[in-house]
């Protein structure tokens, strides 16, 4: 294939799983947060240099892109493992062993087992992530295998989405089952219907049946509210709204951005964090090129602010932020908020006279992105990595804002 048949298709910008196919063959299949960006990567000049000669091989013999959207890039990711796994496309067995991806398991339920007592004698069944050297040897003990999957940090990342929609033991809830109980992560133990359920659900996520999943979760939740288990109703209730709006922001981090490879593009994201104003800071997280660097990564202990002022320490932070010189400026600016987040930014670098582009991630009632405000343009071409950047500013503010509460309590 050639630029000009790149620039003739026309993907949506949108998750989901690509095909490149020789004549009617599937020669490669790949995931993509954006299949508009993903597939576009493939057509730049210095691809042998970016991606490796076997990829450029692949483009040469391909004259056909085929695609399917998912609704998640989580569920791109389950899709892209199962088509693989399929039809074994020739360039995607080419590129590793799978003796050394990673595949999710899931062991042999007993068949009478009312107890959780001693999980670790396969009670319940467990969703355990193994490496395929060790398929051979602990076959037997699995009931379900899904896989391969190629990359294990992205694989890691879902298996936390999924856990939080449907809590499940895996190899390490011997010891921590309490624990894990009270952080939803997994359900009431002592009732095995349910468990079982979740199970059962996780199975036909994993082959792409989520519709499926869904009619049976309604129907379950008619059951337990026809007989008064409100409590469960709810807990199921939760599930599908879980499902339905499926929240994996970790997993953008790992595609390039809607124009491949192109010009370094630094984005700075800017969150606060406290509790009525005290322990109060700030944070700096950057994504350059969708990709966070961590590395470059700042704390702000807020010495201006004696009141839970946001716009006041998030002046305050770009202030000093900005007067390093010495740090690469941002091509993009990220604030946590609204209108006021906005135009504090906005008179920051006026003040400094600065050009930097700004725009604000505004959040629902459950510290959920529901818009982002600024320019229709910008957002569009580089929607996933302001999320992605407001995400790890968020997290990375919490964490710092937990650490320093921590130690001042200790002082008291």
């Amino acid at each position: 294939m050639t630029s000009k048949d790149f620039k003739k298709i026309k993907l949506p910008d949108a998750p989901g799983v690509y095909f490149f196919q020789s004549g009617e063959n599937i020669i490669y299949i790949g995931k993509a947060t954006s299949l508009k960006g993903r597939v576009r990567s493939y057509s730049i000049k210095d691809l042998i240099d970016t991606r490796g000669p076997l990829l450029v091989d692949m483009v040469f013999h391909a004259n056909k892109i085929k695609w399917q959207k998912t609704d998640s890039v989580l569920e791109a990711l389950i899709l892209e493992a199962s088509l693989i796994k399929k039809y074994q496309p020739k360039y995607n067995t080419k590129e590793k062993s799978d003796k050394s991806f990673n595949y999710v398991a899931i062991t042999k339920p007993a068949r009478n087992a009312f107890s959780i007592a001693d999980a670790g004698g396969e009670k319940l069944p467990k969703v355990i992530v193994v490496r395929g050297k060790n398929l051979d040897v602990k076959h037997r003990m699995f009931d379900k295998i899904y896989g391969p999957y190629t990359n294990s940090s992205q694989l890691k990342d879902a298996i936390k989405i999924i856990r939080r929609i449907f809590p499940f033991l895996d190899d390490k809830s011997k010891n921590y089952s309490e624990f894990y109980r009270q952080i939803n992560l997994v359900p009431d133990l002592n009732d095995r219907k349910m468990y079982l359920q979740n199970i059962r659900n996780i199975n036909l996520f994993f082959q792409g049946k989520k519709k499926k999943i869904l009619q049976n979760l309604k129907k379950e939740m008619g059951v337990y509210a026809k007989n008064k288990e409100f409590e469960k109703a709810g807990e199921i209730k939760r599930q599908i709204f879980a499902l339905q709006h499926i929240n994996d922001i970790a997993l953008l981090k790992l595609e390039p951005n809607a124009y491949g490879l192109e010009p370094m593009f630094r984005i700075e994201a800017y969150d606060i964090a406290h509790i009525g104003g005290k322990s109060m800071v700030g944070v700096m997280t950057v994504v350059e090129n969708g990709q966070p660097n961590k590395s470059e990564y700042k704390k702000f202990k807020i010495n201006s602010q004696s009141d839970a002022n946001d716009t006041g320490a998030l002046a305050e932070v770009l202030e000093r932020r900005l007067r390093h010189t010495e740090w690469v400026y941002p091509d993009m600016i990220v604030v946590d908020g609204g209108v006021a987040q906005y135009n504090t930014a906005s008179k920051v670098l006026k003040g400094m006279n600065l050009k930097i582009l700004i725009v604000s991630v505004v959040k629902n009632e459950k510290h959920k992105p529901k818009a982002i405000q600024g320019s229709e343009k910008l957002i569009k071409e580089n929607k996933l990595a302001i999320l992605l950047g407001n995400s790890e500013a968020h997290r990375f503010a919490i964490a710092y804002h937990k650490n320093l509460r921590n130690k001042n309590f200790i002082k008291r």
